[in-house]
């Protein structure tokens, strides 16, 4: 039932450089369609100031639950990829530019998410900062548990 899902799995056999070059492009990817997706949110961006809304805030927004859920999995899927990312490319050339490059693009990532959504108390931006920081969190966690922990 599931034969054709095996051609696809991993094999040892296969070189580490290859799979590096794969994770980079999938996780680049993916980091660039979340980071569109905080700047341009779904549903777009008002653009005047009829009905009480402010211009160049998120229209999905008016829905302050539907927008949060939407804004904390975007930020945790950002957040995985560019740790991948990081890991992956670690050890390359330009560390320190790759580097400053991924802050650069989550300081702006955080802006923009600012910059769209509106300003009232609906939308907890504590919960997606927890969102952006949880899958380093996490991962250290298991990395301890798997060091400290008795099985």
């Amino acid at each position: 039932m599931y034969d054709w899902w095996k051609r696809f799995q991993y094999e040892e056999e296969e070189k580490i450089s290859e799979i590096r070059q794969i994770l980079l492009v999938v996780f680049t990817l993916i980091a660039a369609v979340t980071f569109q997706s905080g700047v341009n949110p779904p549903g777009g961006v008002w653009q005047d100031s009829d009905k009480g809304h402010s211009p160049g805030r998120a229209i999905r927004a008016s829905n302050p639950n539907a927008f949060l859920f939407f804004l904390l999995f975007n930020t945790f899927s950002f957040s995985c990829s560019i740790m991948v990312i990081l890991a992956v490319t670690n050890k390359f050339p330009f560390q320190m530019e790759i580097r400053l490059a991924i802050l650069s693009m989550t300081v702006t990532y955080i802006a923009a998410i600012f910059a769209v959504t509106p300003d009232d108390e609906s939308i907890k931006f504590r919960y997606v900062l927890l969102a952006l920081f949880a899958p380093v969190v996490i991962r250290f966690g298991f990395e301890f548990c798997s060091r400290h922990c008795d099985d």
